[in-house]
């Protein structure tokens, strides 16, 4: 089983994000798009009785349909900071990718990879501890820039940090419709990430792996007892 320490507090969680993210590999192109296993991860939150949940759904890149489910429950243990997030989200994530019958070729995670104020998002994080090939696509751009891409499904544009540095893309999934944030994870090509984001949406702005995900997590924690 995959685990990872809850840092005691926010500067304990910085020097795990500094040490880690070393271990982020950014020079291998990753699986194919179209083929292999895809898993789409999410969570859920109950507030009033601090749980999350998680689920992590895996699809057959080449028809979309499902192989896998699993989901996790568990408390939250650790607060909200901002940037620390997958400290909150990381532990019942791997629950439930470890409660899997099959092994993804790659994780899609509802986030952010190098898109991340310390270039550390919970797709580097998950990548970085369980291996696997891995990339965010978010619904929003945090606290990055970009220039409106194209109009048309597949048009894109960089996704900039404050310095710069880009960090991802805003990529349209589908024709005028507001693009989502893709971002290297662990093990993929920004190229590659992107090829896999519209192989995964072909009817909707969000791909199916998250789409499904969060279905899950949110059925699973409204049956948490």
């Amino acid at each position: 089983m995959t685990t990872v320490k809850t840092p005691a507090d926010e500067a304990e969680a910085r020097a795990i994000q500094d040490e880690l993210r070393d271990r982020v590999v950014l020079d291998e192109t990753g699986p194919l798009p179209g083929r292999g296993l895809v898993a789409g991860v999410d969570v859920a939150y109950d507030d009033e009785r601090d749980l999350v949940a998680a689920a992590a759904v895996v699809l057959d890149a080449a028809t979309l349909e499902p192989v896998g489910e699993a989901t996790a429950v568990g408390h939250v243990s650790f607060p909200y900071v901002p940037g620390l997030l997958a400290f909150r989200e990381l532990p019942t994530v791997l629950a439930a990718l470890d409660a899997l019958t099959v092994v993804p070729d790659l994780v899609v995670c509802d986030g952010y990879g190098l898109a991340h104020p310390r270039r550390f998002g919970l797709a580097c994080h998950l990548g970085v501890v369980t291996g696997l090939p891995s990339m965010g696509v978010a619904k929003n751009p945090f606290t990055f820039s970009y220039g409106e891409p194209g109009a048309r499904r597949g048009d894109s544009s960089p996704l900039l940090a404050p310095d710069g540095a880009v960090v991802g893309r805003a990529l349209r999934t589908r024709d005028g419709v507001k693009p989502v944030y893709v971002s290297v994870g662990h093990r993929v090509s920004l190229d590659n990430a992107c090829a896999h984001a519209l192989a995964l949406s072909p009817a909707y702005r969000i791909p199916e792996t998250t789409r499904r995900a969060d279905s899950l997590c949110r059925r699973a924690l409204r049956e948490a007892s």
